[in-house]
């Protein structure tokens, strides 16, 4: 008849009987009725892609997830259980701004009950957290304000007993935030929670300013004649040949080469010089006769390498001293912690630090400009998304160091943060990799809500969560997927070149955009019944690709062969296809991981003998419910 379906909804409720008596009914739009589950009730995850940007090439994809944070960690649980090197998180401070929700409800600073119910909201969070970091090597960075910073080491200490800790102050304001009748502050707290053999790397600033004094250059040329006991030309007969002379110009001090060594016995004196030349032989200073340390080509090869050199003239007598670099030095040369900045007229290398012999281990106090929030946070995003706002994002280069100084060392580290925010700990993780070509990979989850105004506006024009018109204001979709799409392309949301360039560390323009890959997905919750019945396998899907290291190509359906193979996992569906499947999966050099779906143990364990070493098996029950149930039991 076209009028609109309704559904009748009974309220009910327990005597003490415990017999439910019904209290109210009502009819309500089928439209507005929204299915529901307790939290135990069993959840079936998925993940369904909103969108990718390709410009990485064969590198790992960086994932976003729309989700409710504690669900996306239970879900990450299968795919990176102990698998994660850093986890990097920036949670509601709790200032009573009503800037978080516990149970649905924004808590604000007339609750008697915010900071207990902030520790719970968190221990949940914590926990599920230890269970993703590399129990042998990892470290979780959590930053905070004076509103409960003191809570927040406390919760740290029970849930990484066996962790340490340490906290950093950071300057990100120096004009200060005011508080009434209090200090203004200028900065905020990270905690760093080192687990395992975790630490920290020596950089080029020790983080507590701009104007540091520099590391002087270390003397490293070191005279070429040999001193002390047994140095004499006549205490050893090889050493005739090291006493030779190294002949200059009489006139010029210039160096023309390299003679011969003497005989022994015969004296210097008599070694023949051509008009205009002066010898340089390995003497005292008060003139006896020693030995050079190494033999008369040896020398040659110095001179030409550049690692020996002639120093200023005597005055008097015009001869030049000489000297050469030493073996520990040509290391140091070798390994990055000198570098040669070029030659001398007379071709001896020039040296300066390197970058190891800069490095300093970062103090406790950090400050610099490029950690300052308005600047390279708010003005940031402004320049990636114009027109966009994000409350107090997180300046991109503070992000950037903090990480730095503890995945430099890992060039495929894998990141999370499952507060997100604006994107910021992804968009640092593809800085770093251009500084030094890494591969590390992140995974950022975040929430689609919507800020407590533009509600106040979307509800008034009678719109509502789930409404595309309301979704479109999100966190995610209005700024963290843009401004990761942005960061990659070095293009606007309206398709125009960014405005500005990267500061400090990398300086290029934002324009340029960055050579990665990302992909953006939404939790879903799929029903037991689809589940059971193998029809959410591409729900399922992305789960197994990102358990194999989120590269290449996905296998997003059930092959009608029985089995699938990507560039780094297979997924063997029927066991009866096992040999076409490990033949393909074997021929894969790069192959990591294989996906086997059976209920049989024998069948699993056939599989696995045949399957090379490089390559992990998976089992996958028949029904995935075992594999992928969650919200069931455990500490939440």
């Amino acid at each position: 008849s076209g009028a609109q379906p309704v559904a009748q909804l009974v309220l009910h409720v327990a005597d003490d009987a415990d017999e439910m008596v019904e209290l109210e009914t009502a009819q309500r739009a089928v439209e507005d009725l929204v299915v529901i589950a307790e939290f135990r009730d069993p959840i079936y995850p998925g993940l369904v892609s909103t969108g990718k940007v390709e410009r990485g090439g064969d590198k790992p994809f960086h994932t976003v997830i729309n989700a409710e944070n504690f669900h996306a960690l239970q879900t990450l649980l299968y795919t990176h259980e102990g698998k994660v090197d850093a986890i990097y998180i920036d949670p509601p401070y709790n200032t009573g701004a009503r800037d978080w929700k516990y149970n649905n409800d924004y808590v604000d600073g007339e609750d008697i009950y915010r900071h207990s119910k902030w520790l719970a909201f968190m221990e949940r969070r914590l926990k599920l957290a230890k269970r993703l970091l590399n129990p042998l090597d990892s470290v979780l960075i959590v930053t905070i304000d004076e509103k409960e910073y003191l809570r927040l080491g406390l919760l740290l200490s029970q849930v990484f007993p066996e962790a340490d800790i340490q906290m950093v102050s950071d300057v990100i304001n120096r004009a200060g935030s005011p508080r009434a009748g209090r200090f203004s502050r200028v900065d905020e707290y990270i905690y760093y929670v080192f687990i395992g053999e975790a630490a920290v790397t020596p950089w080029t600033s020790t983080m507590l300013g701009e104007d540091e004094a520099t590391t002087p250059m270390p003397t490293v040329w070191f005279t070429a004649v040999r001193r002390g006991s047994g140095s004499a030309r006549e205490d050893k007969k090889s050493g005739k040949a090291s006493f030779y002379p190294v002949v200059i110009d009489a006139e010029t001090g210039a160096f023309i080469r390299v003679g011969d060594p003497l005989p022994h016995g015969s004296s210097r004196h008599d070694f023949p010089l051509a008009p205009g030349e002066l010898a340089i032989w390995p003497l005292t200073t008060d003139g006896r006769e020693n030995r050079w340390r190494f033999s008369a080509d040896a020398m040659r090869r110095h001179f030409a390498n550049g690692t020996a050199r002639l120093g200023r003239r005597d005055p008097l007598t015009g001869l030049r001293p000489v000297t050469h670099l030493q073996p520990g030095t040509l290391a140091n040369i070798a390994n990055g912690t000198f570098e040669v900045l070029g030659r001398t007229a007379e071709g001896a290398l020039e040296l300066g630090l390197g970058e190891r012999a800069k490095a300093v281990a970062p103090r406790t106090v950090w400050s610099r400009t490029s950690h300052f929030a308005r600047d390279h946070g708010s003005n940031l995003i402004g320049k990636l998304l114009p027109g966009r706002r994000f409350p107090f994002p997180k300046s991109l280069y503070a992000v950037e160091d903090s990480l730095r100084f503890v995945i430099a060392d890992k060039p495929d580290a894998v990141v999370l943060d499952f507060f997100a925010g604006s994107g910021t700990t992804t968009h640092a993780v593809m800085r770093l990799n251009r500084q030094d070509g890494g591969s590390r990979s992140s995974i950022s989850v975040t929430n689609n809500e919507v800020g407590m105004e533009e509600q106040s506006r979307l509800s008034a024009e009678r719109l509502r969560p789930g409404d595309a018109e309301w979704e479109q204001w999100g966190i995610c979709d209005h700024i963290t997927k843009p401004r990761i799409r942005a960061a990659i392309t070095g293009k606007t949301p309206d398709g125009e070149a960014i405005n500005g360039d990267y500061k400090f560390i990398d300086e290029f323009p934002m324009a340029d955009g960055l050579g990665e890959n990302v992909e953006f997905f939404t939790l879903t919750y799929e029903t037991p019944r689809m589940v059971a019945h193998n029809r959410a396998f591409s729900a399922i899907a992305p789960l197994l690709w990102l358990r194999a290291g989120a590269e290449g190509a996905r296998i997003d359906a059930i092959a009608e062969k029985g089995f699938a193979v990507a560039d780094v996992y297979g997924v063997l569906f029927e066991v009866d296809q096992s040999r076409p499947f490990v033949d393909q999966l074997s021929a894969r050099p790069n192959a990591r991981m294989a996906f086997i779906v059976t209920d049989d143990d024998r069948a699993f364990q056939l599989v696995c003998a045949g399957l090379p070493e490089h390559v992990e098996p998976v089992r996958l029950y028949e029904s995935y419910l075992t594999n992928f149930t969650i919200n069931v039991g455990g500490d939440r």
